[in-house]
């Protein structure tokens, strides 16, 4: 199998034949063709066939009513005692409320989670993580917030009671196949879903994770669940996908992502990058506390939306905004 991976620019300047990366900022004029025990070969985009071009050049739709020709944010707002950055910060649902008032100012999504997937972490019963969501999620609605909304849950009684409390997207780290209910739960709610990557569980996913090729079998692996979600009745313009940097995955294998992001977007759906604080940032600067990872994890936003990414997860959403405004500027010539 041959896979395409557009080599994405930026500049202001846009070469003769280059072509545009799904009705975004970034274009191409060359590809890298990916095959399993073979070496890469760059070769202009003239010399692709039209199918594999397509995916790569159709302007994706709307992703819960938001345009993706523009990277989005969202916000990460964790209502648990265990999270490995912001675990108890946030458990008090005045608390909580606080915070989505503050992220909502820049964010363009607000994705809660009411059980930690940390690598270590043990599950939280669907009582107890409901418990901790699904007020929240309603209290924002009460309270006249009216970002979207996104229930990062891998289980569907979890999903449902968030959903009925006002959020509108199902942010599943196991790519709804954790739970045997939560694709037929989507489905029937009519929700968006990003579908990530991982492997086995949060509490044995990272000892000694191994991979043929990382970027391959991930692919691979994500359009494999992007076909069982559309066999199960969610539409595919309401599927995003994420490589899952830090589930399942070693330092090697997260560089080896996020250097060639771009192949995801092969896939031709939105493209969803979630590495804020993460381990391996850590890991190369010598930071041990996972709050103090800011500067680390806008650099590898600001390098993912240059990949194309239309939409990042992340902790530090003022930062981020500022970060990436002055990035499209700069970009750009001009104010975004």
């Amino acid at each position: 199998m041959r896979y395409i991976r557009p080599i994405l620019l930026t500049d202001v300047a846009v070469p003769p034949k280059a072509v545009p990366l799904a009705g975004g900022w970034c274009h191409f004029t060359h590809v890298e063709v990916l095959e399993r025990q073979r070496a890469p070969q760059v070769v202009p985009v003239d010399e692709v066939a039209a199918a594999d071009l397509a995916p790569l050049i159709a302007p994706r739709p709307t992703f819960a009513g938001l345009s993706m020709d523009q990277t989005r944010i969202m916000g990460i707002l964790n209502v648990t005692p265990d999270s490995f950055s912001d675990g108890g910060l946030f458990l008090k649902p005045e608390a909580a409320l606080m915070a989505a008032r503050r992220m909502a100012a820049q964010a363009d999504i607000l994705d809660i989670g009411g059980e930690s997937t940390r690598p270590g972490a043990v599950e939280v019963s669907v009582d107890e993580e409901t418990a901790r969501t699904a007020p929240v999620i309603a209290a924002m609605r009460a309270a006249g917030i009216v970002r979207q909304v996104s229930i990062d849950t891998r289980k569907a009684a979890v999903a449902r009671a968030a959903i009925a409390a006002g959020a509108s997207i199902v942010n599943d780290v196991t790519a709804l196949g954790f739970d045997p209910d939560m694709a037929a739960t989507v489905a029937a709610a009519g929700t968006p879903v990003v579908l990530m990557h991982s492997i086995a569980t949060p509490a044995t996913m990272q000892i000694d994770p191994h991979y043929d090729d990382v970027l391959l079998d991930v692919y691979d692996a994500l359009a494999a669940r992007v076909a069982r979600a559309e066999a199960a009745g969610i539409a595919r313009d309401r599927i995003a996908v994420d490589p899952g940097i830090g589930f399942g995955k070693t330092l090697q294998h997260n560089l080896a992502l996020l250097a060639r992001l771009s192949l995801f977007h092969s896939l031709g759906l939105p493209l969803l990058l979630g590495a804020s604080r993460k381990r391996f940032i850590g890991t190369l600067t010598g930071e041990e506390e996972a709050a103090r990872r800011m500067p680390g994890s806008l650099a590898v936003a600001l390098a993912g939306v240059a990949q194309g990414a239309q939409i990042i997860r992340v902790h530090d959403v003022a930062e981020t905004r500022q970060a990436l405004s002055l990035w499209q500027a700069a970009t750009q010539g001009k104010n975004p």
